[in-house]
């Protein structure tokens, strides 16, 4: 039976080390081209929603549910299919959702933006003016919320997640406290990259929380709602319902899109928020807009009519992610977990594996992936300014390679963390 690393005497860890570096060298010589970076959906995937495509056809057919023209100008709120559908998905009313283009980082970034020049609903004055912001980060987290922050300057503060959610202490403890704390990151349902799912008791405090600001917001990225990995879904959050009761209605602005469950490039998107956070947005939003594009609303509209179709669809998704996490767990657990060097989440749903590896080996194990063809997320890509303060978390995303290249991909990659592994303990015993 093997045994942990830190166990081996100096010899033994060198002769490992001289096998690893063999069957490492024989990847490199394959001259590889693998990517596990970003969780982009397969060619396999996008081809499911080839209905969508086909949904509007010709010029007889390009009219919504309520006889709007959507080759023209019209309809600001979207169409009310899909105004409807995010309704549903996101447990927030009709009249308080708005579809947008075929990103909801788009909406993200506009949402901030907005507040620096305008301030939100409950905002004293616009962001801009204040002596400075601060968001705070459950961590790992997603990187692209982290880059919109650090281009408004934003200063942002990590809160480690639970598992169910970010510490509640924490959080409460600071918002309390600190008027400059304006808003927190959330991505609820299959969290990226960890797979938490966050607690009705996590959502409760969140809702009901004191805040010192007036004007802080839960910004609510539920990009994954029915990206299940088990075939079995999550029940949809009322996040919505537990502000309105708490008297915080406006706390929570909301984000979704299809990106994952139709066309990642060409989906629909959604924001939703409360009457007066709407009411405070609308100038803005009117001035960049008249409508959106309607006919690709059309075509989303036609094939995902309801929940069940969307349900239908993401289990087909599942039938062919599942396989690949699958692989990859194996694979882990096979050539890593005797040795206790590595740790890694079980993801019910979502897209990503979020694997722990000793402390100050993250960059160098991506770093000999890379060398070898291998291309992973970059070190400390989830945590604020790209900086994993122990070095040791990496992003896995199995999405997009096929069955074989993920295990070669796989083997590379533990070859990589034994090799990132034994020179670390080694360098402590030098």
């Amino acid at each position: 039976m093997k045994k942990a690393l830190i166990d081996f005497n100096n010899e033994e860890l060198s002769a490992l080390y001289r096998l690893l570096s063999s069957r490492y060298d024989s990847f490199r010589a394959q001259n590889l081209k693998l990517n596990m970076a970003r969780g982009k959906p397969s060619p396999e995937q996008l081809d499911l929603s080839e209905d969508v495509l086909n949904a509007v056809t010709d010029i007889n057919n390009c009219y919504s549910r309520d006889g709007i023209d959507c080759r023209n100008y019209s309809d600001f709120y979207g169409l009310s299919e899909l105004r409807e559908l995010f309704s549903q998905i996101l447990s927030v009313p009709f009249n308080n959702v708005l579809i947008g283009g075929n990103s909801s980082l788009t909406l993200m970034y506009d949402t901030i933006s907005r507040a620096f020049l305008h301030g939100l609903a409950n905002s004293p004055r616009p962001w801009s003016q204040e002596e400075k912001i601060k968001m705070l980060c459950p961590v790992p987290g997603y990187d692209r919320h982290y880059t919109i922050c650090e281009s408004f300057g934003i200063e942002m503060i990590s809160i480690p997640l639970t598992g169910s959610g970010p510490d509640m202490d924490m959080v409460e403890e600071l918002v309390a406290k600190d008027p400059l704390i304006k808003g927190i990151w959330i991505i609820p349902v299959y969290s990226n990259p960890t797979g938490d799912i966050y607690s009705n008791e996590v959502l409760f405090r969140l809702a009901n929380m004191p805040a010192k600001a007036n004007d802080f917001t839960i910004i609510c990225d539920n990009a994954y709602p029915f990206h299940t990995l088990t075939g079995s879904f999550v029940k949809p959050i009322c996040l919505f319902d537990m502000c309105c009761a708490a008297g915080n209605e406006d706390r929570p602005i909301f984000f979704a899109s299809t990106s994952k469950i139709s066309f990642a490039a060409g989906g629909v998107s959604c924001i939703a928020m409360s009457d007066s956070n709407f009411k405070k947005a609308l100038p803005s939003l009117q001035a960049q807009f008249i409508c959106m594009d309607k006919l690709n609303q059309l075509r989303h509209a036609r094939v995902f009519s309801d929940l069940d179709a969307v349900k239908s669809r993401m289990l087909q998704h599942c039938e062919l992610l599942s396989p690949k996490f699958d692989l990859v767990e194996k694979a882990l657990d096979a050539n890593l977990s005797s040795y206790g060097v590595a740790s890694w989440n079980l993801p019910l749903g979502g897209y990503f594996i979020s694997l722990k590896v000793m402390e100050n080996t993250a960059k160098r194990i991506i770093g000999l992936c890379k060398d070898a063809g291998l291309i992973l997320t970059s070190a400390g890509a989830g945590f604020p300014y790209s900086i994993d303060p122990h070095d040791c978390y990496i992003r896995l995303a199995p999405s997009y390679p096929s069955l074989e290249e993920l295990n070669t991909a796989t083997e590379l990659l533990c070859i990589s963390i034994l090799l990132a592994s034994i020179e670390n303990i080694l360098s402590f015993s030098d």
